[in-house]
């Protein structure tokens, strides 16, 4: 299953069609004279990318474009324009694309400007999402910055008329041999208007050879949202522009009966009604509220399941012969060579994503054209719904993606651009929409809720024998594991949700590592086993062996030997996903009324060469800190179509006393190519803790999260 699309993306498996189709002759009159650099697309979707084989909205099936993957300008001026479709929500691929630029061109970094996510400059790109910015897009950024600089020499050669092999660029200018003579990017820049195709066969500057890359640059443009300068989405005014506000459905999935008129009407107030959609704009925002709760409206529910029959549900609606996966070897003999077997159940609970910043969205029409600001993860994407929703030609349709307060796989579809784009259409006039809280927490879709069962077989002596592993909706990426297991049955089974779930950090690596990793676990009790032992008897993998290894030793795991206090336990994990690997320690202490407290956490992490070590580490810590939640406490409570923990003073998310002393240990391979890190780190935790709760109380926990309410009794 290896191979199989992530199938857990379910907010992207409508159909829809969108493209990007950018006209070369065009270029010089859109960007002015200059160097332009073209990589063609199919070097950008040649890596990950095709691998993933997605379909649907946002998915790769699409008329794509044969030219323009990438491409940077340097324009009369002197100054480097970088293209890319990707958005920055936080992760710091601003900072780490600037530098893989300024690597190969061989300049301060200070000289390259990014501009990202703006449907009518930047180059389609399928969506900031998968990890897939640093292992796809730097490459061919890197590419296209080796094409400028070696088309400059040969430039500036030219000049002097000396050998390309004579020139170098020195503070970023270009010398001769002994320094005489000197030229800057503008005074090669000027006077051009030509374009070059980079070739695929491009050679970029060794990884061991890097001397911007592989540093720990600061955050590009830092000081902006430090001081609050950066405007989000939210931030935006246009000039005449009204505040928007849907009026919602009583119960999800309920449908519009009717609606009456709008009983109190303000001046400059407008609602709209489309089908089941029914929005009010006003120049006040602070009555928008109050005028949108005046619209009488009645709806019309739909019987629903709710969390006490949720996992029943998941497997009773699962079609058998649905289910995705082939066997290894022959579980049969597995069992049969066992000399004990274990047969477990493990679930996993909606969660919901709880963005910094809430869904918003700008919407102007001028001229039949609609410009929407937006802040989301897939920009061509929800130009795709915009264009759908509006009957438009995508040309007729730009969103631009401001840099973005957090996204974690919630902010790939674009309800709130469509309710901001119905609303500015029907008044004429910009409208804006910011999603409440209780709107993020109802309306958005939420990572996957999952039943997995797996029973194993194993020797006396540690090996594992036969493994079979069956995952109900949850997903199925990470579902194959690692372990050297010559038996095994591993199977994604499909069911119908009752509530609107999706991508989230990491998919579900999660839930099949929870699962996964507790029941090694528990197979290492049933044996009487080192945790830490068994797990490197059952497993060749080097890479994985290695950040177990990294993070039990930074820990002081001990080989087994390690002595805990009463109500203290120390647990461990491993994972992978996306290119990267990930060891986690935790050592948990369970106080008077069962309540935990995680105390410690050390994780080990390598995704092959470091770009930038200090924001992996801090992208690694974080991803820890955002795992606590789920592990822990969050869980989305659902019932008749409601959902009953709508806001955060009822939804709990890791606060400052939650976080334990947090140690990462970076793996550097720059023997690699470099990997993305956004989402591998979540996976390690929850089964480490659990783990761990396991050691210090006796009491295996098979449910995230582990202890909303402290430890049953």
């Amino acid at each position: 299953m290896t191979d199989a699309p992530e199938v857990e993306r379910y907010e992207l498996q409508q159909d829809g069609t969108y493209q990007f189709d950018f006209d070369r002759r065009q270029f010089m009159k859109v960007f002015g004279g200059g160097l332009a650099l073209l990589v063609p697309i199919s070097n950008l979707l040649g890596q990950d990318a095709e691998r993933q084989g997605e379909s649907g909205r946002g998915g790769f099936s699409r008329n794509l474009p044969q030219e323009i993957g990438a491409w940077i300008h340097i324009a009369e001026d002197g100054s480097i324009n970088v293209y890319t479709g990707k958005v920055e929500l936080g992760q710091n691929i601003r900072t780490s694309l600037t530098q893989a630029v300024a690597e190969e061109l061989q300049v301060e970094p200070s000289m390259i400007r990014l501009v990202m996510a703006d449907t009518d400059v930047t180059p389609f790109d399928a969506g900031t999402f998968g990890s897939r910015t640093t292992p796809t897009m730097a490459p061919q950024l890197r590419k296209a910055a080796v094409a400028a600089r070696e088309t400059l020499v040969a430039l500036a050669a030219q000049q002097w008329q000396v050998e390309p092999g004579t020139v170098r660029i020195v503070d970023s200018r270009f010398v001769n041999h002994d320094k005489t003579k000197s030229l800057s990017f503008a005074d090669l820049a000027k006077g051009l208007k030509l374009v070059k195709t980079i070739p695929a066969d491009v050679k970029t500057t060794p990884t061991k050879e890097w001397t911007v890359a592989g540093t720990s640059l600061p955050k590009v443009d830092g000081r902006e949202f430090v001081t609050g300068r950066h405007k989000y989405t939210s931030d935006l005014k246009r000039e005449g522009m009204l505040f928007g506000k849907v009026v919602r459905p009583s119960t999800l999935g309920a449908t519009l009966i009717s609606s009456d008129p709008i009983q109190e009407k303000d001046a400059g107030s407008q609602v709209v009604k489309d089908g089941d959609f029914i929005g009010v704009a006003t120049a006040d925002q602070q009555t928008l509220t109050r005028l949108a709760g005046t619209v009488s409206a009645r709806w019309k529910p739909t019987e629903q399941p709710g969390n006490a029959e949720l996992f029943n549900h998941l497997r009773k609606t699962a079609n058998p012969n649905q289910g995705r996966g082939r066997p290894v070897g022959s579980v049969a003999d597995g069992f049969a060579a066992a000399d004990k077997q274990l047969e477990q159940t493990y679930t996993v609970a909606y969660i919901a994503h709880v963005p910094l910043e809430p869904r918003a969205a700008v919407a102007e029409w001028v001229d039949n054209k609609l410009t929407v600001w937006t802040g989301t993860q897939r920009p061509f994407g929800v130009r795709g719904e915009l264009a759908e929703a509006f009957h438009l030609p995508e040309a007729r349709v730009r969103v631009i993606v401001p840099d973005t307060g957090s996204g974690y796989g919630g902010k790939h579809t674009g309800e709130c651009a469509i309710e901001a784009a119905r609303l500015a259409l029907a008044t004429k006039k910009p409208v804006k929409v910011v999603w409440s809280r209780e709107e993020e927490f109802t309306w958005a879709y939420f990572r996957p809720a999952g039943v997995i069962d797996v029973k194993s077989g194993v020797k006396n002596d540690g090996t594992i024998t036969a493994w079979e592993f069956h995952n109900y909706n949850s997903g199925t990426s990470a579902i194959d594991g690692k372990y050297d297991i010559p038996n095994q049955l591993v199977q994604f089974h499909p069911s119908q949700s009752p509530l609107r779930q999706g991508s989230y950090r990491g998919l579900a690596a999660t839930a099949n590592h929870f699962a996964r990793e507790t029941h090694i676990d528990e197979l290492s009790a049933l044996l009487n086993l080192d945790p830490l032992q068994f797990r490197l008897h059952n497993l060749k993998d080097e890479r994985l062996r290695a950040v177990l290894e990294a993070a039990a030793t930074r820990f002081g795991w001990g080989w087994g030997k390690r002595k805990t206090v009463a109500g203290r336990g120390v647990g461990i994990a491993c994972g992978f996903e996306k290119g990267g690997y990930v060891g986690t320690c935790a050592e948990v202490s369970v106080a008077a009324g069962a309540k935990v407290k995680i105390e410690r956490v050390v994780e080990s992490f390598e995704c092959g060469a470091i770009v930038n070590p200090k924001h992996l580490e801090n992208q690694v810590e974080g991803a820890v800190v955002m795992a606590i939640g789920g592990a822990l406490f969050e869980a989305v409570e659902f019932a008749n179509g409601n959902i009953l923990n709508s806001r955060l003073s009822r939804y709990r998310v890791p606060r400052f006393s939650d976080v334990p002393n947090i140690e990462i240990v970076l793996v550097d391979r720059k023997d690699l190519p470099s990997a993305g890190s956004g989402e591998t780190p979540i996976v390690g935790l929850a089964p480490a803790v659990g783990n761990a709760i396991f050691a210090a109380t006796g009491k295996r926990l098979r449910s995230l999260p582990l202890a909303p309410k402290g430890l049953p009794s």
